[in-house]
């Protein structure tokens, strides 16, 4: 039985690759390509350096010299310079070996002019995005925050006027509030401003701002049954019975404050 033997497939090397920077630069590709396209542009080495000073670089005829010849190589910067001195549109296959240009002079010299035309008609020019306008907007905000024990956050004198960006004042929003201590952690921090919706109830669950005995907070709303015995210190004007209000906190540190109906208890609004 014949053996078989596996085939070998040919692997591109390092020395097979398209650009060999050590080749070039023995060959001085680069230096060459710059003196072909000054020769195009029909300048002299004087010219040429001359030329350069309206790009920001400013080196001598025999500077300039040296880089045709290969004695140095012009930096990254001076290399941009060049490019756009001598019109070399593509700088990457145009400085190596094997380059060869897809038109001619003449072929190059009309790619300028309709470049040119195209430019003059200011019809094609790049978009220019313009910064955003932050528009600012003036706020009420209360000087006094709602867990400093007192519920006279809401007298007229006890706001500032503060400017916002619009976008950061939510829909519907009637004032801020700045947050006292950590009872709400880690939903809403010490000194955080809160924005408010003035409103005479506020949902089972959701956060608002109340009054209760004469000091301001902000909690989550919620109800719990009465007792039989509590029924009548909890029914309105109209007869009917409420359930009895408790404001609680986000912070398990802090327990539930069922409201006494002996005392002030007032909704002032709806966080946002």
């Amino acid at each position: 039985m014949k053996k078989k033997t596996a085939a070998i497939i040919p692997i591109r090397s390092a020395t097979e690759a398209l650009y060999d920077a050590e080749a070039e630069k023995d060959e001085n590709i680069i230096g060459k390509r710059i003196a072909q396209a000054r020769k195009q542009k029909g300048m002299s080495i004087a010219a040429f350096s001359k030329y350069l000073e309206n790009f920001g670089v400013k080196i001598a005829s025999g500077g300039a010299g040296k880089w045709e010849t290969g004695y140095s190589i012009p930096n990254a910067y001076q290399m941009i310079a060049i490019c756009t001195a001598l019109e070399i549109e593509n700088p990457i296959p145009y400085f190596m070996k094997d380059y060869q240009p897809e038109l001619d002079e003449a072929g190059l010299r009309k790619v300028r002019e309709y470049r040119d035309d195209l430019i003059a008609s200011g019809k094609y020019r790049p978009v220019t995005t313009l910064p955003e306008i932050i528009r600012y907007v003036d706020m009420p905000v209360s000087n006094l925050a709602v867990s400093a024990g007192t519920g006279a956050f809401l007298d007229e004198e006890n706001f500032d006027m503060i400017s916002f960006p619009e976008d950061q004042i939510p829909a519907g929003a009637d004032f801020g509030i700045r947050i006292s201590g950590d009872s709400m952690e880690p939903v809403y921090h010490d000194g955080q401003i809160v924005w408010v919706q003035r409103c005479e109830s506020v949902g089972i669950g959701r956060v608002g701002v109340f009054i209760y005995d004469g000091e301001g907070y902000l909690k989550i709303y919620r109800e719990e049954p009465l007792e039989e015995d509590e029924a009548d210190a909890y029914t309105d004007s109209y007869g009917a019975v409420r359930s009895r209000p408790v404001l609680e906190s986000y912070n398990p540190a802090y327990p539930p404050r069922p409201i006494n109906p002996n005392l002030g208890f007032q909704v002032v609004g709806r966080a946002l």
